[in-house]
């Protein structure tokens, strides 16, 4: 009798443990991603210029960026992307011409949400965040005598996908667009006799490229 007792104990300890088993989604909370990436920064800028008029030129430039993920469950996690991009800046169809202003780094640390599309080992995502941009290494070029750029706080939106390799390794291509805006006030003493100040939108589109690892 003992025997029966303890044999169909262990078959419905058995079944129950089956059927939580069966019951319960795959689970990636608390796994981490690394992505290092090759990007290409394209600003699609526009200026409002005081006193002489005009627009910014801001060129592309082309970096390496390493950026964090943390899953919360299977679909939802936060990625923190982070990387720095020296441009060139000119001013353009001013009443005084062509001037060129030098050029200045930027590092725009950016915290998106997102959301992966799971099902096999194609994972494509979106998202969605903020950024804060610093401007620094400002290198004001040979006719202004000094130019400071705001620190900027924008809004990012971005889709891409992992292509995954193996349990482990995997491909991915990334899309985002910042929404990014600043006040650079130019010291145009020497040359204009006046310090001017302009609204620039930056707005940069961010195409990457590159290989991550899951853990």
């Amino acid at each position: 009798m003992r025997k029966r007792i303890l044999v169909a104990a262990i078959a419905v300890m058995g079944l129950t443990n089956l059927a939580v088993a069966q019951d319960a989604p795959a689970d990636n909370s608390g796994k981490w991603q690394f992505r290092l990436r090759g990007i290409v920064v394209s600003p699609d800028e526009s200026a409002d210029i005081e006193a002489i008029g005009g627009d910014v030129d801001i060129s592309t430039s082309i970096v390496p960026e390493f950026d964090i993920t943390y899953f919360f469950d299977d679909n939802w996690s936060m990625e923190l992307i982070l990387g720095t991009t020296k441009h060139d800046v000119k001013a353009v169809e001013t009443a005084v011409g062509e001037i060129d202003l030098g050029h200045v780094w930027l590092l725009p640390p950016t915290l998106t949400g997102q959301y992966h599309f799971t099902g096999g080992n194609f994972v494509p995502y979106v998202g969605a965040g903020v950024n804060l941009t610093l401007f620094y290494g400002v290198d004001e070029g040979p006719t202004v005598d000094d130019i400071d750029y705001d620190t900027a706080v924008g809004f990012a939106l971005q889709g891409g996908f992992d292509y995954m390799l193996n349990d482990q390794w995997f491909l991915n291509f990334d899309v985002k667009k910042l929404f990014l805006n600043t006040t650079a006030t130019v010291d145009a003493t020497t040359a204009l006799g006046a310090t001017v100040d302009a609204d620039v939108d930056i707005n940069p589109w961010i195409f990457g490229l590159g290989v991550g690892l899951k853990l």
